[in-house]
């Protein structure tokens, strides 16, 4: 079985010690390709120059997230679109609103919210979609891009029937983390995945975050990884009463299809 995370923070600090084994771990697992997720300029740059490092096996993402919008100048536009001008970098984000934590004022989340969906529209790429607790406005600001001709991702799912519902009408797939496998918040999430349609079906581990709580034994680190996402694959699977196989097959050939990630030829897969 193969398997691709479409969200890994691998330059995340706290890989910084052991990063390519992290890298090497999950292609024993399985994980054949990963994408690096971008948080700011910064970690978008880094993004880039990793998935340069291992071509056809890591893709990048480049964007700002809400917590970091207030940081995005209108004069920083230039490097955003360059990055997105890359072609290993296959999503624009992690782009948003989050008004739960409100580390940005919600002007500046909304601000540089549009200017990413502009940018993405311009330069021709997929979104990776972040929102939370700001459901109503995010949808709005779609809905008033149009983005169902811009295609993307809501990434790390967590909401209820409704907001699933909304997301399958814009024409977005839908990422599931292994928030699916906590049974303290995530055990809504049960009934709605069988209702993901086979096609729109993403998986990832937003690593080094949401470790999978059954996860037996958890590593000692409470550090999430990127070959634990077979884990979440399988715990998916059962919910939409299929077997792992099929869910890794549509999976993998969704985040293809959608992010356009060439596939690994059989003699780098052995």
């Amino acid at each position: 079985m193969h398997w691709i995370d479409i969200g890994a923070n691998v330059t995340h600090d706290s890989f910084t010690l052991d990063r390519d084994a992290v890298i090497e771990r999950a292609r024993a697992a399985g994980v054949v390709q990963l994408m690096v997720t971008g948080a700011d300029l910064a970690s978008s740059e880094a993004a880039l120059q990793l998935a340069a490092l291992h071509p056809r096996s890591l893709f990048a993402t480049a964007g700002v997230h809400p917590h970091h919008a207030s940081q995005l100048k209108r004069e920083d536009l230039a490097t955003l679109r360059a990055l997105l001008r890359r072609p290993e970098v296959v999503a624009a984000g992690e782009c948003g609103l989050d008004f739960y934590r409100n580390y940005s004022p919600r002007d500046a989340q909304l601000r540089a919210f549009e200017w990413q969906l502009e940018l993405a529209s311009e330069c021709g790429k997929p979104l990776f979609l972040h929102q939370r607790d700001a459901h109503a406005e995010f949808l709005a600001v779609l809905r008033a891009h149009r983005v169902t001709e811009l295609r993307g991702v809501a990434h790390c799912f967590t909401g209820d029937a409704a907001q699933l519902d909304d997301y399958l009408g814009l024409g977005l797939s839908i990422g599931i983390t292994g928030w699916f496998c906590d049974e303290r918040r995530g055990a809504h999430l049960a009934a709605l995945v069988p209702r993901i349609p086979a096609d729109r079906l993403l998986l990832e581990t937003d690593a080094p975050y949401l470790l999978p709580r059954n996860l037996k034994p958890p590593p000692a680190s409470r550090r999430n990884e990127p070959m634990f996402l077979p884990h979440i694959g399988r715990a998916v699977a059962a919910a939409r009463a299929e077997t792992p196989e099929v869910c890794a097959a549509n999976s993998t050939a969704n985040a293809r299809a959608l992010f356009g990630l060439t596939p690994l030829p059989d003699t780098e897969l052995r």
